[in-house]
């Protein structure tokens, strides 16, 4: 029986055991499910500032935690041993970490400066019922939970995470409506999810410069415009390109490109931030 997921925009119409262009999501039944549930691939004890959140609790470490699938296909991807994993039905090496032994581990590692969990590596949305069963149990223990997505996701999803999410790095991966379809997205679905989401937690934005792509300044000022319509204190970090995954062709981003749409942002924007540079 076919079934059809409601995650994101894509809506994947499935066939019985097929898998969505997430290759995290599969019909079972009838029935769209989390395959990657519980299926872990990376866990780090970071500092929050590598999420990157420059205003959330700076200077404490969290618990980092990915698995494998992303629901958008950039060629830049710097995750890409994992958040692409699949696509030639070749899945990475995973541990099977329950949503207790997960929530219990951060709790221990509070005497090393732990102060939560943070949902990232790969997009946390396309499994977002281990992260909803995982964040309730770590509230539960006092502490915090960082998802760190590309807010390609349905307000119905982000609804059942949001009582549980302390602050969010949501990708906005530019502010234009062909670039994000050439990515496999949809801007205004971002710019939703980014607005639901800032009147509820702390939201800080990150854009990757590509050149190119998305590096125009008026493409940015425009940007900045919309976020500070939203918030006008809303963080925005302007991070530099380096060659990766389909883009190692490309050089990485001139520095001093990155520089000047940091300041045509601040125009609009009271909190920019520049990374990789």
């Amino acid at each position: 029986m076919k079934a059809v997921c409601q995650v994101c925009m894509h809506h994947c119409c499935l066939e019985e055991g097929q898998t969505g262009l997430c290759r995290a999501r599969k019909n079972e039944g009838g029935r769209i499910l989390c395959g990657n549930y519980g299926k872990v691939t990376s866990l780090a004890l970071d500092p929050v500032e590598k999420k990157p959140l420059k205003m959330f609790k700076p200077g404490s470490l969290v618990l980092s935690v990915g698995s494998y699938g992303c629901n958008l296909r950039c060629p830049f991807c710097q995750n890409h041993q994992i958040s692409m994993a699949g696509q030639a039905g070749n899945l990475p090496e995973t541990a099977d970490i329950s949503p207790e032994v997960l929530a219990y581990k951060a709790f221990q590692l509070r005497d090393f400066g732990n102060t939560g969990l943070a949902f990232t590596y790969n997009e946390p949305l396309v499994g977002w019922e281990y992260v909803r069963d995982t964040a309730r149990l770590v509230k539960e223990k006092g502490m915090n939970n960082i998802l760190v997505t590309n807010g390609s996701a349905s307000l119905e999803v982000l609804e059942e995470l949001l009582p549980y999410v302390d602050a969010m790095n949501i990708d906005l991966k530019g502010f234009g409506q062909e670039y994000y379809r050439r990515l496999g997205g949809d801007l205004e679905i971002v710019k939703e999810f980014i607005t639901r989401a800032a009147l509820s937690c702390h939201v800080e934005l990150t854009t990757l410069i590509v050149p190119g792509e998305n590096d125009s300044p008026e493409e940015m000022e425009q940007e900045a415009m919309w976020i500070g319509s939203v918030g006008r204190e809303i963080p925005l970090h302007v991070t530099r390109f380096f060659p990766r995954y389909h883009m190692t062709d490309r050089e990485a981003t001139d520095t001093a490109k990155v520089y000047e749409l940091a300041d045509r942002a601040r125009k609009y924007l009271k909190y920019v931030f520049v990374g990789n540079c």
